[in-house]
């Protein structure tokens, strides 16, 4: 990921890369490799740091961020609350960015999800990624199954009870999220795919996104890039697509 992002960063007429951080092997402390390599940049050749690392990569990220005040965009998932409160810190001198997906059409596709999902019984939430991937469910599909959740219950739509009464297998209907079911799926060949699926009596809708190549997450970093506040933390890629008032492409 890191080094297509840096490719089609690079290609950009107004993005400069200055420098990749290599993190590799994951045995080692990323972290430290992170900090130990920022610091070795002037901080004046640095407006934003690009992190799409780990956790540890992030939380050295955000630190090194809040102390020279430079921007971060993160692409990272799997983050807890102690990378969130680094985030935050970082956030109160510049700009922060987090965001499991910066797919355009998945933020998209989490956007329709949460406008249809209260006009159906019930919404389940697929996603499809490939075999190496070290977090389940993904980053997109907690964000999506959030997202639908807040739109159920501020339209009022409680969720129908799941009518499953024995499990032959447990875990057969998958994991919850604020209410609504995911199911994670880990293939070799995969990149990052998932589901909406809506029913009620009589109709469903299916909401689909498919990334083929990591390429496509380019245009979203670019597009944050292009439209970084001065400070302040943002979560997902959603505000900055336009159609609830903020910042068009």
């Amino acid at each position: 990921m890191g080094q297509t992002m840096a490719t089609g960063l690079a290609a950009l007429d107004d993005v400069t890369v200055v420098a990749l951080i290599d993190t590799h092997p994951p045995a080692t402390d990323v972290g430290a490799r992170v900090l130990s390599a920022l610091d070795d940049l002037a901080p004046d050749t640095v407006d934003v740091v690009v992190d799409f690392s780990s956790p540890s990569g992030v939380r050295a990220s955000a630190r090194w961020c809040a102390t020279h005040g430079r921007s971060l965009v993160v692409g990272a998932t799997g983050l807890g609350e102690e990378e969130h409160r680094e985030l935050e810190r970082a956030a109160e001198v510049a700009a922060v960015v987090v965001a499991p997906n910066f797919s355009v059409g998945a933020t998209l596709m989490e956007r329709f999800a949460a406008q249809a999902a209260p006009y159906f019984e019930r919404v389940e939430v697929i996603e499809l990624h490939h075999d190496r991937k070290v977090d389940a469910p993904s980053g997109t599909a907690i964000a999506t199954a959030r997202a639908i959740a807040r739109a159920r219950e501020q339209a009022g739509r409680a969720t129908a009870p799941d009518p499953t009464e024995r499990f032959t297998v447990p875990g057969a209907r998958g994991a919850e999220v604020a209410g609504v079911p995911v199911h994670a799926v880990r293939l070799p060949g995969l990149v990052a795919h998932q589901e909406v699926l809506l029913g009620s009596p009589g109709e469903g809708l299916t909401l689909r996104h498919d990334t083929f190549d990591r390429a496509s997450f380019v245009a979203g970093v670019a597009l944050v890039l292009r439209h970084l506040p001065s400070r302040g933390l943002v979560e997902g890629l959603g505000p900055f697509l336009g159609g609830d008032g903020s910042t068009a492409p």
